[in-house]
């Protein structure tokens, strides 16, 4: 019995069955990862669009050590200097933001954001203004307001009643989205480029007209950037490629490195709502979680992003490249999230064909492959993994 093997075997014993799990990954370094078996992939879903700077970057091995001999855990119930040092650090970098509230991941984030847009209207005495507007296709976690907004039926399923209040409307349809806004309306919610529906990033002109309707009928806009911030497209954040600012963001994934936390930042005018005993959280913005946080927006002010700009285009220009297979539709995305889409060839089968060539990469749905690598991605890396795309891209099985 292989490594691989043996922990299956023992998973599938102890573990619920929700995860579809295919190799059992023991160690990284950089863009690298290893497998029980002892075998090296090039990692290009980077725990989901997490590992920003890769595997054990020094700088953020460094910064969790020097923590952890210092204070792990005190709760909320203190300030704690660390997590003050990150909120300065990412307002600096927000010029539009004056609060941060911290908690463990991006579903905590968009939970405190949604139940923040409703509370606003409601303390300014608008309780009747408690609907949320989002976009079919769209995802926002797994908690059940979020999995509510999010606009994708098959995560909803069996969850149900869901929480009411929510409408969807087609994503990037001006119109659809005028339409839906109203008196009633408290927010509308949107990412940049939906992640989870195939790397589809918003048409031009579609986040400024959001920003513009929404302030005109009083409603508030929500971005969730916990897939598209902290560099992932070659800006600090997505939305600074549209020119828009908005009320309240959500952050997580890659803010950490692959260290759990998640961010809400605001406003002064909105944040200022989130008032003490109306939301909270036992772990968020922890002195560990801070300081690693802490190391990766030190690591980005020091030219990752205008490398990974670099790097980003030759990549997609080797992806461009493979279309010429056949099997390759098009590429899209921005900066080091990217979504090829396929013809031809189940996303699933050209996934399994990557993995047996060392090349981790993500199928959403029937035709798109996600790729998430790291910011720090070297040429050469990206070369490679061109490379180990287009073999599996070859041998895939066709569909029938």
């Amino acid at each position: 019995m292989t490594g691989n093997e043996s922990v299956a075997q023992r998973a599938q014993k102890v573990l619920t069955p929700n995860y579809r799990q295919s190799i059992a990954l023991v160690r990284g370094e950089g863009v690298r990862v290893w497998d029980a078996d002892g075998k090296e992939y090039l990692d290009f879903l980077g725990g989901v669009a997490v590992n920003v700077l890769g595997h054990c970057h020094p700088a953020l091995v460094a910064a969790l050590e020097a923590q952890a001999r210092t204070v792990w855990h005190v709760s909320n119930h203190y300030f704690i200097p660390r997590q003050v040092e990150l909120a300065e650090a990412l307002l600096a970098v927000t010029p539009w933001a004056r609060r941060a509230f911290f908690c463990n991941s991006g579903a905590e984030a968009n939970e405190a954001m949604l139940k923040l847009a409703r509370k606003y209207h409601s303390d300014r005495g608008h309780p009747e203004r408690n609907e949320i507007v989002a976009c079919h296709d769209s995802f926002h976690g797994r908690t059940l307001f979020t999995v509510t907004v999010g606009g994708q039926e098959k995560y909803r399923h069996g969850f149900e009643p869901v929480v009411p209040g929510v409408r969807h409307v087609p994503f990037g349809d001006v119109a659809a989205l005028e339409a839906a806004v109203g008196d009633r309306t408290a927010a509308f919610i949107v990412e940049p480029i939906l992640g989870e529906s195939g790397v589809v990033p918003a048409p031009e002109g579609y986040l400024k007209a959001a920003r513009e309707l929404t302030r005109k009928r009083g409603a508030l806009l929500l971005l969730d950037e916990v897939q598209t911030g902290i560099g992932r497209t070659g800006k600090t954040w997505a939305h600074e490629w549209a020119g828009v600012t908005p009320d309240l963001m959500s952050s997580a994934k890659a803010l950490g490195g692959g260290f759990p936390i998640g961010a809400l930042l605001a406003t002064e005018e909105v944040g200022a709502h989130l008032t003490p005993g109306s939301h909270g959280s036992t772990f968020g913005g922890n002195p560990l979680a801070c300081a690693v946080a802490l190391a990766v927006l030190k690591e980005l002010r020091e030219g990752v992003l205008e490398r990974s700009r670099e790097v980003s285009a030759r990549l997609v220009a080797g992806l461009e490249k493979l279309r010429a297979g056949g099997r390759v539709d098009r590429i899209r995305g921005q900066g080091m999230l990217l979504g090829v889409v396929v013809k031809g060839v189940a996303a699933g089968e050209v996934m399994k064909a990557a993995r047996a060539r060392g090349l981790l990469v993500n199928a959403i749905g029937d035709d798109v492959l996600r790729l998430a690598p790291p910011l720090t991605l070297t040429a050469a890396e990206a070369d490679l993994a061109v490379e180990r795309l287009g073999a599996a891209l070859a041998a895939a099985p066709a569909k029938a």
